[in-house]
């Protein structure tokens, strides 16, 4: 068992939007991300899935609203519900997911990880 530091985990990587996962919990992967710029609209029909910004700002854009998060702040976007995430500048994002989420939800393109790395 060993303590996760945060920061020195999103130093080994640059890749946006390519989750890497840190730990394992009763089925859920903490995952560290990267993002800038939009990604694409998607949902997950069966999982909820937590964004938690450590560093920088996130848009959660929902057909019906968007929600802003600042460093500090998260949300939970239900099952089901489309959103599409948007950093205008470079943000460090914690994710709480099951281990089956795909990070595309029900899409499948170029931004789709079907293997994530553990770092």
């Amino acid at each position: 068992m060993n303590k996760v530091v945060v920061a020195e985990k999103f130093a080994l990587f640059d890749e946006k939007w390519s989750p890497k996962i840190v730990g394992e919990l009763n089925g859920q992967y903490v995952k560290l991300v990267k993002v800038q710029g939009e990604f694409i609209w998607h949902q997950h029909e069966q999982e909820d899935e937590l964004f938690f910004v450590t560093k920088g700002k996130l848009d959660i854009h929902l057909r019906d609203q968007r929600v802003s998060l600042e460093e500090g702040e998260f949300f939970i976007v239900p099952a089901g519900v489309e959103h599409k995430p948007v950093a205008e500048e470079e943000a460090h994002v914690i994710l709480l997911e099951p281990v089956a989420t795909l990070n595309t939800g029900d899409v499948r393109d170029e931004r789709t990880r079907e293997h994530l790395d553990w770092i």
